[in-house]
Order: C-alpha cells, then sequence, then structure tokens
C-alpha cells in the first residue's frame, strides 16, 4: 500500500491536482495501467532456454572417390560434419533466450594441406560461414598430382578454424553479456595414388619414311610407371594434323613389368603433299591392371622425321624429229627425291600429231641424284606441223617397302624439225635394232624382277 500511496502522491505533484477529483483518479489508473504494462513486457509470460555446456564436434571427410591418378589435375571435395550436442538446458521465464547456440561453429574456414605429400595443393583456405549441429558443409579444392607421384596412401591435413559461443552472462531481465572462443581443429584426410603405366621411348629408329611413301618406326618402350601391366599392347596413333599415318599400329607386348622395356616395330606411311621435317606421332599402351581392369595409359608424342618425296625431273636435251618419221628418242630421268626408287620405269603419253607402239621403258633402280636413260620409239604425223611439243611422262617404281608409286607428271620437250644435234635420238635406218634392245631391257627387266622376289 504504501507503493501505491507513494506512486499517488507522485502523481497528485506532477498534475497538481488533488487525488479525489476525477481527473486525478483517472490519471492514477493510466499510471497504474502503464507500470503493470512494463513489468510484463519486461518479464515475458514464455519460458527462455539456457545451457550450461556444449561445443561444436567437427569432423572431415572427402566426398566421392580418394583414388586419383599420377599426371593429373584434381578436385578434392572436403566435407565437414558437425556433431556436436547442448547439454543442461533449463528453462525459466526470467531467462532471455541467446542468439547462438554452443554447438554451432561460426565463421568456419577450411584448409587443405599437402603435409609430407608430393600432392600440389592450388586452392586457399574456403570460408563456409555457420555450421550449426547435425550440418555439412563442403569446400572443393583444386590439386595436382605430379607425373613421378609414388603409389600409396597419402593424409592430407585439413584445417578448420572457428568460433563459438563459450557463456552468455544475463543481468537483470533485459541484459545479456556473450562470451565467445576462438579454436583451431587439425583433422587429416586419406587419399589413394593409384599405380600406373607410364610409357617411355628409350630410342626410336626410322628407316624409309618419306613423303608419299611407307616405312618402318622401331621403338623400344620402357614402363616408367609402378604398375605391372599384363597383357599389355604397346600402340600408335595419327596425332592430329600430322601426314603421318598408321598402317600397322600395334604390338603385343604381354607382361610388361615396372621398369621392363619391349621393342615394337611399326608401319606407317606419309602423305605425298608432307614437307621434309619432323612430325608428332602418338605411343601409348593399352593394359590390364592389377584390379583386372583394362586401362589405357597417358599418351606420350614423339617426333618422326620425315624425308624428301621421291620426285624426278628431266633433262633438258633437244630432240628432233621429221613430219612422218619413226624415230627412237631418248630422255635421262633424274631422281631429285630424298630415297631410292625401285625398279623405276618411265611412260610417255602421246598425243596428236605423235604416235608410239612402245610407250614404256625400264629404268632400274634410281637412287637419290642418279640419272637413268630411256628409250621410246616414235612416230610423227605427216602432217605435223614444225614447232616444239612439250610430251608428258610420268615414272612408276616400287618404296622400301614394295608399294607401288607413280611420280608426278614430268614434261619433256619433242621438236618437229630438221634441226640435228649430237646424240638426238637414233635415225631410222637404226630403229629395228632399238626395237631389239627395248625387248632385250624388257627380259632383263623380267629376270631381275624374279630374283628380287624370291
Amino acid at each position: 500500500m504504501s507503493t501505491l500511496k507513494n506512486m499517488s502522491f507522485a502523481s497528485e505533484r506532477f498534475t497538481q491536482k488533488p487525488m479525489h477529483s476525477p481527473s486525478g483518479r483517472l490519471l492514477c489508473f493510466l499510471i497504474m495501467t502503464g507500470i503493470a504494462l512494463g513489468f510484463f513486457i519486461t518479464n515475458p509470460v514464455s519460458a527462455g532456454d539456457q545451457y550450461l555446456a556444449g561445443s561444436p564436434v567437427l569432423s572431415a571427410s572427402l566426398t566421392g572417390t580418394n583414388e586419383f591418378t599420377p599426371g593429373q589435375e584434381i578436385r578434392i571435395p572436403v566435407t565437414i560434419k558437425n556433431t556436436g550436442l547442448n547439454e543442461f538446458k533449463f528453462q525459466k521465464t526470467s531467462i532471455v533466450n541467446r542468439d547462438d547456440l554452443p554447438n554451432t561453429a561460426k565463421f568456419l574456414t577450411v584448409g587443405l594441406g599437402a603435409g609430407t605429400s608430393p600432392i600440389i595443393i592450388k586452392s586457399d583456405p574456403q570460408t563456409l560461414g555457420d555450421l550449426k549441429a547435425s550440418s555439412t558443409a563442403t569446400g572443393t579444392f583444386t590439386a595436382r598430382v605430379p607425373a613421378d607421384t609414388p603409389a600409396g596412401i597419402y593424409y592430407l591435413p585439413v584445417v578448420l578454424n572457428y568460433t563459438y559461443l563459450y557463456n552468455a552472462y544475463q543481468y537483470g531481465v533485459d541484459t545479456i553479456e556473450y562470451s565467445y572462443k576462438e579454436k583451431t581443429d587439425k583433422l587429416t584426410i586419406p587419399v589413394t595414388i593409384k599405380p600406373v603405366f607410364r610409357t617411355g621411348i628409350v630410342s626410336q629408329d626410322i628407316q624409309h619414311l618419306n613423303a608419299g611413301t611407307e616405312g618402318y618406326i622401331r621403338l623400344v618402350v620402357k614402363n616408367t610407371g609402378n604398375e605391372n601391366a599384363k597383357r599389355a599392347i604397346v600402340m600408335i596413333a595419327k596425332n592430329p594434323g600430322s601426314p603421318v599415318t598408321p598402317t600397322e599400329s600395334s604390338v603385343y607386348v604381354g607382361d610388361f613389368p615396372a621398369n621392363g622395356t619391349a621393342s615394337c616395330t611399326f608401319k606407317a606411311s606419309v602423305a605425298t603433299d608432307a614437307e621434309a621435317q619432323t612430325y608428332p606421332l602418338d605411343v601409348y599402351v593399352k593394359y590390364e591392371d592389377h584390379t583386372g581392369d583394362t586401362v589405357v595409359s597417358d599418351i606420350s608424342t614423339i617426333g618422326i622425321p620425315v624425308g624428301n618425296k621421291i620426285e624426278f625431273e628431266t633433262l633438258q636435251d633437244k630432240r628432233y624429229i621429221k613430219p612422218g618419221e619413226k624415230k627412237m628418242i631418248t630422255v635421262q630421268y633424274r631422281n631429285t627425291g630424298g630415297a631410292t626408287a625401285y625398279e623405276a620405269s618411265a611412260r610417255i603419253s602421246m598425243v596428236d600429231p605423235f604416235t608410239s607402239n612402245d610407250d614404256s621403258a625400264f629404268l632400274g633402280d634410281i637412287a637419290p641424284g642418279e640419272t637413268k636413260t630411256a628409250s621410246f620409239l616414235v612416230t610423227a604425223a605427216g602432217s605435223a606441223s614444225m614447232k616444239e611439243y612439250g610430251i608428258d611422262s610420268e615414272v612408276r617404281f616400287r618404296d622400301a617397302l614394295d608399294n607401288p608409286v607413280i611420280s608426278d607428271p614430268i614434261k619433256f620437250t619433242l621438236n618437229v624439225g630438221t634441226g640435228k644435234d649430237a646424240g638426238d635420238g637414233l635415225p631410222a635406218s637404226v630403229a629395228i635394232p632399238g626395237i631389239i634392245a627395248v625387248i632385250l631391257l624388257a627380259a632383263g627387266y623380267v629376270i631381275y624382277r624374279k630374283k628380287r622376289l624370291q
């Protein structure tokens, strides 16, 4: 009563009106109502929660596969889980609810290191935010596994930094003082590096590989990895944009242990428009690994030197024939290419006003820079104009692997006139002996061919 009385006196002093007056009683009622409302506002009827114990409990794991291959750039997803519990929960109407729970990891950051492993971690620590209890968050890190990384299990360190609510002190019914702690957890995750076969080239020997021909590629291949391969097949493949195309591209090796070597011979052809230079070729191994799976090794690219194309030119001798004359003419062919043309023969294409019953001549093997002479029996029509004519010819030959090849067209000139040059063909009086000579040359070619094929 004294409290109410004092309050009424205060009210009277404030209003300067007698308490028993109607206006005084109304003012007193409003003051008492305000005090009651203030009491219920500062002291809510609902109960508040308070936890006397609890903190985050964090663990780290790798999401997805933990097996990686040397020589690759990889992504490592690290998942953080919070299994922390809150203990000793109290509820009172006088307790104000806390903004944070003790088992929430606030401002969580995760960092991944290499530890003692040769793995190169390329990503910086990542911020994951607040992690409540029974929740997870994932940070993904980019890493590089060097090609020479030994197989085995490596433990990568995971560092977690976070803050959590350590205590909260309540003053009165409306004031709370929060106390936080910073903490660092150091964990590890296991990463497995698989054994692999790695293709190494010990030596290479390139034979007869020229533009427009086929040749041999002999390789000594080494398993520089740590996987003992089974049922291994060494293979070569065309590198995009290269004119070198394998024609025999695989060699079965069988068991191919680590540090073992194998000698392999392949065939390849080269496009006719290739230049004399070094071109790329891909080498790899298909094998069965220690788990029984069929695996293809990484590609090893090597350089293949290609020689000049086999080409010919004719020497510019003056050749004359009279209108209506049948005459043996000679043409000299020089090999200006980078390899020997085997079993070569020359052929001419006659056009009006010329005809020939014998348009081919055997030349034999022609080495680079060597010259061979061919003879052709040509008849000029009586109506032939007195001028110089261009005659198309070609050389047919075989490359070192006995593949047939035809040269690019080769032109030489034939003059219809009365000119006389030393060595300019043969007179008509020796046409018959010339034919006999051609027959003998053809017979010699047949005998040579049979001996070479034996």
